[in-house]
């Protein structure tokens, strides 16, 4: 027994201490994605005037996950998907394209040169 009470302090306990810790940062970061999604919306809705759902799609992080790049549609839209950018410290919303905002985050992060494919 002796033997073995070493092993579990040197090697048992810090690995499971370790899982524990990733278990909590990991847990964390998926519950804190639906909250963010939802602020999301409620900012395009506001900023567009409409009580309409507002659906997200192609959502990337960017920023080092300070900031949000996607796609969004209004339901009651006949416009289709339009892209935007969420600066989740700030709380502001881009739906301008051609902004400093949009242009010095989204464009990077999707891999484009320009404004070519907006």
């Amino acid at each position: 027994m002796i033997q073995s009470r070493p092993f579990l302090l040197q090697v048992v306990l810090p690995l499971a201490a370790m899982v524990i810790v990733g278990a909590v940062i990991f847990g964390k970061q998926a519950f804190s994605t639906d909250p963010v999604d939802q602020e999301i919306r409620q900012a395009i809705a506001s900023e567009l005037g409409t009580s309409s759902a507002v659906e997200l799609s192609q959502l990337q992080k960017v920023q080092y996950d300070y900031g949000v790049c996607g796609r969004y549609e209004v339901a009651d839209a006949d416009s289709g998907q339009a892209p935007f950018f969420y600066d989740t410290v700030n709380d502001r919303l881009t739906l301008n394209v051609d902004s400093r905002a949009y242009t010095a985050h989204c464009d990077l992060a999707s891999g484009h040169s320009g404004h070519a494919g907006h």
